[in-house]
């Protein structure tokens, strides 16, 4: 199955994040592979953004995110967490899509060994659980999304039925936007399930309801 191309991440970053949830994500090491597919996301959008890493202009941390789209942007966060995103829109506008909640799919058995969890919805439903699970560190900041080390692929379209929307997470400022899409049924969605200001809606139509 072929990756997504490039022309799928440089769109309005709100789009893509709707669009990824249902997709695979592949993850290569030699001759290993974890697969898992994209069950929770949460958009990031320019400078104007007060949450983006990017608010307060460039920098040497936030420069893939300046870059051309279908990019990784992993940086470190929390003291002990690498947080993966996706960068999106055209090179040279800072916007990106962090993935906060994977189901496994593939590779299992490995992701158990690095997270020592017993429960297989523990593995993967956070974006600092979730690269622990598939093994990504800052050395995979600035890989492509189409290969070798990862692959982005569309497996299926979860209707606007079964998808919502809330505010960010994690965030002090900007967390009001409702810019968080998670498929409601899934469990490995993170713990935060109502968004930090505890609200959430329905899509419709591809757009919050």
């Amino acid at each position: 199955m072929k990756p997504l191309g490039q022309s799928f991440y440089n769109r309005p970053t709100l789009e893509v994040a709707r669009e990824l949830l249902g997709c695979e994500l592949w993850v290569h090491e030699r001759k290993s592979v974890c697969v898992g597919r994209l069950v929770e996301v949460e958009a990031y959008v320019g400078e104007e953004d007060p949450a983006c890493h990017a608010h307060r202009g460039p920098t040497p941390r936030n420069r893939v995110m300046y870059g051309p789209p279908g990019m990784a942007y992993v940086y470190f966060t929390y003291g002990h967490h690498w947080m993966l995103n996706f960068v999106t829109e055209k090179d040279g506008f800072p916007a990106a899509v962090l993935i906060r909640g994977i189901e496994p799919l593939e590779g299992v058995s490995l992701m158990r060994r690095r997270r020592q969890v017993q429960r297989e919805h523990d593995l993967t439903s956070g974006p600092g659980k979730l690269t622990a699970a598939l093994g990504i560190t800052g050395g995979d900041n600035g890989e492509s999304l189409r290969g070798p080390r990862f692959w982005v692929t569309r497996s299926r379209t979860v209707s606007d039925e079964r998808v919502m929307s809330s505010g960010r997470v994690g965030v002090n400022e900007g967390h009001e936007r409702p810019w968080r899409f998670f498929y409601e049924s899934s469990p490995w969605v993170s713990k935060y399930r109502l968004g930090s200001k505890a609200f959430r809606q329905r899509m419709i139509s591809g757009r919050a309801a």
